[in-house]
């Protein structure tokens, strides 16, 4: 019996179509080909197919089709100009006379990176002596791009200048000297210099309009070098109080002032009723009351009599002054023991209002907000008992840690900034209040402390920040801002436009850092480009094995 074949292996495919048939009953093998060979062998058949109709064609007296069109046709160039209101990025063929040479003129805002939708586009020739000739049209073919079609009459070298003419705008983008070629065969034979590296990777307009895409110039700044340690914002010395219960008591009134409250220095917050000395005092105070009485009668008595003993002249002067002062002391002892029956009376009822005399009346010690409340009208509460908290939060202080490994640098901080979490601004920490000569530890770390006038950025007591601590200013070097910067494999590097449509990654060194700038040591020059929006993106457009179809209108 027969044995059967085996199956193909991965990335292979049976060839048996292919081999002579076998006799019955013979052993089956299979013939196994791989896929690209299979390829190969499938373009061979094509091209041999395809050189058979040919010269069928020409057998006819028909001759077959040209495929040297597209190899006669020379390079086409390209050029990449920014100013300072927008970006061109222009495709053409090398110009020859009475030739037709069409321009793909791609014109980006520098203010927004979006696509220049409207305007008039002049492709000026201009030669050094004679009249010059330009070629325009009016509004883009889809936005960004603007189709010219340039047709020399006289060849010669002349300054190619593309001019924007947009409302609200006039632009020219100065290209450079140009070559007007006499024929085809003498475009095809000028060198051009338009071979492109292998390394760049292509990132198309059309991408890049469509996207959150931006790039920048780098510029040569020189940066203070600094540290990021995390810090909250804490009350100042003296700029927090509490409002506490001097005796036992009940509190009578509390003032309206919740937790988030202002509250003016000396603001009335609580007034508290401290209770009468035991609960068994009412006979005592009702028989004070009694004495206090009887004594005042007394003392009216005696007044009355020294009065009418001094206007006989039966009694000295002196007389009467002792008996009104003793009549004062009588009134003064009354009211005393009828304020101590009102406040006994109100403290054991918890209703109605004593008099002030028997109230302590409890303030703000500070200006502030109200940090804490525990007073409830009625409560009764021990001394000690911590009824409000004021925080001044207009004047606090920001604490950081510096570590361990960076405490030799706190020697040289000059000053500091803020990163608050949930905000995009950063501002200054305000005066050096101190650093720290010993470290914490537990922490490992040495404290350092700002004084902030948080009158305008309005930050809680108690939130968590980020400082980041300035040192001496390094030398001037090139600077990107941080979201330039890529994490490919853990080596940072950003993507350089080399062109309107080209991009080099380009690994480069770090060095200081401030908040919205990064130092670059090695790996980029001033007044290259570097992309800041998108930079992902193009990283992502460079792990393509292949490029891009282009999409422009030429």
């Amino acid at each position: 019996m027969a044995r059967r074949a085996p199956d193909c292996g991965a990335g292979e495919v049976s060839c048996d179509r292919h081999a002579p048939r076998r006799p019955p009953g013979a052993n089956r093998t299979r013939t196994c080909c791989r896929r690209d060979a299979m390829a190969v062998k499938q373009r061979l058949r094509s091209l041999y197919w395809f050189a058979m109709v040919g010269w069928l064609l020409a057998a006819c007296g028909t001759p077959p089709p040209s495929t040297s069109t597209a190899d006669d046709e020379p390079e086409p160039l390209s050029v990449s100009r920014w100013t300072d209101e927008t970006e061109l990025f222009t495709e053409y063929p090398p110009l020859v006379v009475g030739r037709t040479s069409r321009f793909a003129i791609h014109l980006t805002s520098l203010e927004s990176f979006e696509p220049v939708s409207e305007g008039t586009v002049e492709v000026q020739l201009r030669p050094p002596t004679s009249r010059g000739e330009t070629f325009r049209v009016d509004g883009p073919s889809q936005p960004g791009i603007f189709g010219v079609d340039v047709r020399p009459a006289r060849p010669g070298r002349r300054d190619l200048v593309i001019v924007l003419r947009a409302p609200g705008l006039t632009d020219e983008h100065h290209v450079g000297a140009v070559d007007v070629h006499a024929n085809v065969a003498a475009a095809r034979a000028a060198d051009h210099d338009e071979a492109e590296d292998a390394a760049t990777i292509s990132f198309l307009k059309e991408q890049q309009w469509t996207l959150d895409f931006a790039t920048e110039v780098v510029s040569e700044r020189a940066v203070r070098a600094s540290v990021r340690v995390p810090a909250e914002i804490v009350a100042r010395p003296g700029g927090t109080a509490d409002v506490v219960a001097p005796v036992d008591g009940r509190l009578i009134r509390v003032a309206a002032a919740d937790t988030g409250a202002t509250v003016a220095k000396g603001q009335e917050l609580v007034r508290l009723l401290p209770p009468p000395s035991a609960p068994g005092e009412l006979p005592q105070l009702d028989q004070m009351r009694a004495e206090a009485v009887a004594s005042l009668e007394l003392a009216q008595r005696d007044r009355g009599r020294a009065e009418r003993l001094v206007s006989v002249g039966a009694a000295p002067h002196k007389r009467l002054d002792e008996a009104r002062a003793a009549e004062a002391q009588a009134v003064a002892r009354m009211r005393a023991a009828e304020a101590r029956l009102e406040h006994y009376g109100a403290s054991r009822t918890a209703q109605g209002e004593p008099a002030e005399e028997g109230l302590f009346v409890l303030r703000a010690p500070i200006a502030g907000v109200v940090a804490m409340r525990e007073a409830t009208t009625g409560a009764n509460v021990a001394a000690g008992s911590v009824l409000f908290r004021v925080v001044d939060a207009s004047r606090v202080h920001v604490r950081g840690r510096i570590p361990e490994a960076s405490a030799v640098q706190a020697r040289s901080v000059r000053s500091a900034e803020i990163e608050i979490p949930g905000r995009q601004q950063i501002a200054l920490a305000g005066r050096l209040a101190g650093v720290g000569k010993v470290l914490d530890a537990p922490s490992r770390t040495l404290p350092i402390t700002f004084a902030l006038d948080n009158r305008r950025l309005e930050v809680p007591v108690g939130q968590a920040v980020f400082l980041r601590l300035l040192m001496n200013e390094t030398a001037p070097r090139p600077v990107v801002p941080p979201i330039a910067i890529v994490d490919d494999g853990g080596r940072p590097i950003v993507f350089v436009q080399r062109a309107g449509e080209t991009f080099e990654r380009r690994p480069v060194t770090l060095g200081a850092r401030t908040g919205d700038l990064v130092q670059v040591i090695d790996g980029l020059e001033p007044g290259e480009r570097v992309v800041t929006k998108g930079a992902y993106l193009v990283r992502l457009a460079s792990l393509s094995a292949q490029a891009p179809a282009h999409g422009h209108v030429h």
